[in-house]
């Protein structure tokens, strides 16, 4: 499909918070041009869309989430992270299919798409049914192994490898494992000798909280960190997730293999796990990236909140209200997401990159004036500034409704019904 957006503020993440007047167009899933307004245009149009002089920006990346676990939410809440896991989350996972998945998966793809999040990098049960999920509906998923002592078996994990990474032109599959808390050293073994078999980028949960860290210590001396360099997990980069309590010999290892930091900052408060030190991790150019993690644990998939909490707590453990600046932020959440997951085309506004791209309505109170429209979107933006979301060339989200494809309500009853079943 070609459609022209024109009469629009662009912010196309090429330089953080520049903004252009003009107008973008798209034809089928790229973006065809980028730039100022053509005072005579002669192409032929599926669609025009006159934005108004609102803001079109890439669409955010929620670089680490659960997404199924939207089911939770609100269920199993004021609990530290080992009984929220062991005694309430773990034992309800266990009576789920791939079914339930499937439908859980529509319903958090319905939050990502009013809250202009365009991709996802999704870390749960059954990612065959996940990735249908979201190839059904047009969410871009890059899906994680979880791989721990519980199963798969770690010849699955490699089939899913091969097999949906050609699946969905939407969806990719990323090599990784739960938590070192939920491997044995030997599972680690066998995966690092899958992982230089295909020499690919490691995912996985890490440095969450003071008594993982602790628990890795006893276990072998080391911390998860040093402890996965050894086992050389990463040696091909990857992504931690969370990273809330590393050393500065962790920091070391990191910088040096090319190891981004998912920061999960709602989730990290909500548990009392702690606030990640993104400060440190930018002063050694270590890319950090932003994920909401699941909704059972913060309790709502929105990249606004993510945001603001990323510099405000930056600010209030460095005691410096100059900590972690705005525009990093945004950079964050749209091309370090995007770098970290592996969208090398979905990053910023440009010829020939994915027509991943949401439109920021600025024409609602919360972001007038118009003094610094890049740290509105920080400081005081959210999810009802969404007007439009598009992936792929596709637009899933417009104007408070979505695409005809996407039945919202029998969204919501299913999840209800499995909800009853799993309580």
């Amino acid at each position: 499909m070609r459609i022209r957006l024109y009469n629009a503020r662009i912010m196309t993440m090429v330089t953080a918070g520049e903004i252009i007047r003009g107008e973008l167009w798209v034809e089928d899933d790229k973006i065809l041009y980028v730039g100022e307004q053509k005072a005579d245009n002669k192409e032929n149009w599926e669609r025009e869309i006159d934005c108004e002089g609102n803001l079109l920006m890439p669409g955010f990346k929620n670089a680490h989430g659960h997404s199924a676990m939207v089911v939770f939410r609100s269920l199993c809440d004021d609990l530290n992270l080992q009984d929220w896991l062991n005694n309430e989350i773990f034992p309800r996972e266990a009576k789920m299919t791939g079914e339930d998945c499937y439908e859980l998966t529509r319903l958090a793809n319905l939050e990502y798409l009013t809250g202009g999040i365009t991709a996802v990098a999704d870390m749960y049960l059954t990612p065959e049914t996940i990735a249908q999920s979201c190839a059904d509906m047009g969410m871009r998923c890059v899906l994680v192994s979880g791989l721990n002592k519980f199963g798969p078996a770690i010849s699955v994990m490699e089939e899913r490898f091969e097999k949906l990474n050609n699946f969905h032109p939407l969806i990719s599959f990323k090599l990784g494992v739960h938590a070192e808390y939920t491997c044995s050293k030997e599972l680690l073994e066998e995966v690092s000798r899958v992982l230089h078999k295909y020499q690919v980028p490691f995912y996985v949960h890490m440095s969450e909280t003071v008594a993982e860290v602790e628990e890795c210590r006893q276990r072998y001396q080391k911390t998860p960190v040093a402890l996965f360099e050894e086992l050389g997990l990463f040696d091909f980069g990857g992504s931690i997730y969370h990273g809330v309590h590393t050393t500065a010999e962790d920091m070391e290892i990191l910088k040096k293999r090319g190891i981004s930091v998912i920061t999960n900052p709602a989730s990290n408060a909500k548990l009392a796990s702690g606030v990640a030190p993104i400060t440190d991790y930018l002063q050694k150019d270590i890319m950090v990236g932003i994920g909401t993690d699941g909704a059972s644990s913060n309790n709502c998939l929105d990249m606004f909140r993510e945001m603001f909490l990323v510099t405000g707590l930056a600010k209030l453990r460095e005691k410096d209200p100059s900590a972690v600046d705005a525009l990093k932020v945004l950079e964050m959440a749209t091309v370090n997401g995007a770098l970290s997951m592996g969208l090398e085309q979905c990053d910023v506004l440009k010829e020939g990159k994915q027509a991943d791209i949401i439109m920021i309505d600025l024409k609602q109170p919360n972001m007038q004036p118009l003094n610094n429209i890049a740290k509105n979107l920080v400081y005081s933006g959210s999810k009802s500034n969404v007007k439009l979301t598009m992936i792929a060339g596709k637009i899933l989200y417009e104007n408070g409704k979505f695409a005809s494809h996407i039945d919202a309500e029998e969204i919501y009853r299913k999840a209800n019904e499995i909800l009853e079943r799993l309580r």
